[in-house]
């Protein structure tokens, strides 16, 4: 485990409400539910990005 990791900087207003949704959702902590948060936006761009190359290939007639 690396001593320093990446930081990111929140307003206290909106880590106010992270740290509450944690405590009521159940997740182990604020990192965790970041986390969590971060890989589903990314999936759901990577799909995205998945979906239209396969439209643009289709457009240029490389698929079916």
């Amino acid at each position: 485990m690396p001593l320093f990791r990446p930081r990111v900087g929140l307003d206290a207003d909106l880590m106010t409400r992270v740290r509450d949704h944690v405590s009521r959702v159940g997740y182990a902590s604020v990192e965790e539910f970041v986390r969590h948060c971060i890989e589903k936006e990314l999936e759901a761009r990577e799909a995205a990005d998945d979906r239209a190359l396969t439209e643009r290939l289709k457009g240029l007639g490389y698929l079916d």
